[in-house]
């Protein structure tokens, strides 16, 4: 039986690779959403997780941004797309091996939502200590 690939979180507290510290969720695509604090838009990002093998790292890989409406400061790229209220455009940089989340008390948590279901607040799977939160692409084993 393989590996199960999915997504790894854990507080910046806890070291990098630390696997005391960190929360797996077996999803291989998944959509990370969040409201501006001060614009109160809302902004979204679908990404896959893939593993070119068995031994090679998994990598997250964005497919696609969208954002709804726009605001001083965080308008779409002239490659967006108006659907349905949504800006949609092609992400700037599509692989990455993490992203760093800040998360504070005075706005509102990230959303993920897994495999198209309903989304959840981050802090559903790890609490905030209301710094950052690093998210990356991982394996468990069977």
């Amino acid at each position: 039986m393989s590996a199960a690939l999915g997504l790894c979180l854990a507080l910046a507290a806890g070291a990098p690779g630390s696997e005391a510290a960190s929360v797996f969720i077996a999803a291989r695509h998944f959509t990370l959403a969040w409201t501006h604090s001060i614009e109160l838009v809302r902004w979204e990002e679908d990404y896959e997780v893939h593993a070119a093998d068995a031994a090679a790292p998994p990598v997250l890989h964005a497919v696609q941004s969208r954002v709804r409406g726009s605001a001083a400061g965080m308008e779409p790229g002239s490659d967006a797309v108006l659907r349905d209220g949504w800006y949609h455009y092609p992400p700037a940089t599509r692989e990455h091996a993490e992203l760093w989340l800040t998360r504070s008390v005075y706005s509102a948590d990230y959303e993920l939502c897994i495999d198209g279901a309903t989304c959840r607040a981050l802090s559903d799977w790890l609490p905030s200590d209301g710094w950052r939160t690093r998210l990356w692409p991982c394996r468990r084993g069977p």
